[in-house]
């Protein structure tokens, strides 16, 4: 088992070079700095097309770098074949070998590099148990369900015993009740295999559920890397605030207005206002433009005797567990999330408190976190 420390790592891809005007297209990857220490679970989290597959495939070995350092341990990877970076691989296609059984397709690696049966047979009985597989052994590919089949993938990328796990959207073929089966599944396997994983996907919920340390990706950059807590409590900006959370953080331009010693948001053609909390009073200013972000757990329905703003409700969601209330607030939508069973209708009237401390500025230009 190592760490995996990745240094300034850029990707870019070239278009055909026989054509006449070829050019090279914007970095896919960007000066990508990221360490993960020895045993930690890493999700790369952000939309398709954002660099994730490609940074777990440079580290893999399976593309060039344009530039920049990738370290297994305190070995330089770099030029290495995949074969010799000591890495297990589960991707989101099975890609198992149907002539095969199940023990058989676990077993193929250790097969091809001419381990001893015996060492072989031990390897798979130690393996299949923790995936939940061994009762499978005797079974061919085709006759597996798609979990069954993903368990397998997984016990084959981990009966290397490498140094390093990357698993690149490996529930992405899974219908909802099997991925949260499966995460389950992932999380108790790495708990006992303590092997350093990378994980990418473009769900936030398995990336929360899942690691120790999420880096969020948005074109190729490297937008926030840090806890759950960190990243969902402390987003560096826009994207990340609005990116992690279902559902997403509200967040809706505002005008801040001094009102005697406190500062209030005010919202175009919206009768809503929050008190600003005064940690913000030293970055503000009466007029001051910027965008104001707020959960939607800490928007609240005011009682009988509240002081918050009358709203009418615009849309109701029952999901059983919970209620989704969207109240207009000028041209945006805010959204509220409550354990009240009180069924509404739009058009109804609440009384809107908002957890004024919870709120987050930021830039209208940048999209970048104003601190206090």
């Amino acid at each position: 088992m190592a760490g995996l420390r990745i240094e300034h790592l850029y990707k870019r891809y070239e278009n055909d070079g026989k054509k006449k005007n070829a050019v090279k297209n914007d970095y896919a990857v960007k000066d990508l700095n990221l360490v993960a220490d020895q045993g930690e679970f890493i999700a790369l989290l952000g939309p398709s097309g954002c660099g994730k597959t490609t940074t777990l495939r440079m580290t893999a070995g399976l593309e060039d770098i344009t530039k920049g350092e990738i370290y297994i341990g305190d070995t330089l990877v770099n030029n290495l074949h995949p074969k010799d970076r000591h890495i297990g691989l589960a991707f989101e296609d099975y890609a198992m070998y149907p002539p095969l059984t199940v023990y058989d397709n676990i077993a193929f690696n250790l097969k091809a590099k001419g381990v001893d049966k015996a060492e072989i047979d031990k390897r798979v009985r130690e393996i299949a148990p923790l995936m939940q597989c061994d009762d499978l052994l005797d079974k061919m590919p085709v006759k597996l369900s798609g979990g069954q089949k993903q368990r397998v993938n997984i016990a084959r990328a981990i009966i290397r015993r490498p140094e390093l796990l990357l698993m690149d959207e490996p529930l992405s073929h899974l219908d909802g009740k099997a991925r949260q089966a499966m995460r389950t599944e992932i999380k108790r396997l790495i708990n006992d295999i303590k092997c350093t994983t990378i994980y990418v996907t473009h769900d936030q919920l398995e990336a929360m559920s899942l690691a120790d340390k999420i880096a969020i990706i948005n074109f190729g950059v490297l937008q926030q890397y840090g806890t759950p807590a960190e990243v969902y409590d402390d987003p560096v900006n826009e994207f990340v605030a609005s990116f992690i959370g279902e559902p997403p953080m509200n967040i809706i331009e505002t005008t801040i207005i001094g009102e005697g010693d406190h500062f209030l948001f005010t919202f175009a053609n919206s009768n809503l206002k929050i008190a600003v909390p005064e940690r913000y009073n030293n970055v503000v200013s009466n007029g001051f433009k910027c965008k104001m972000g707020v959960r939607p757990m800490d928007v609240l329905i005011g009682g009988a005797d509240s002081k918050g703003t009358p709203e009418e409700v615009a849309t109701f969601e029952n999901l059983g567990d919970e209620r989704r209330i969207g109240i207009h607030v000028g041209s945006s939508l805010l959204m509220l999330i409550t354990d009240d069973e009180t069924r509404y209708k739009a058009g109804d009237i609440i009384k809107l408190e908002v957890r004024g401390e919870k709120t987050h500025l930021f830039d209208i230009e940048t999209g970048n976190r104003i601190r206090a």
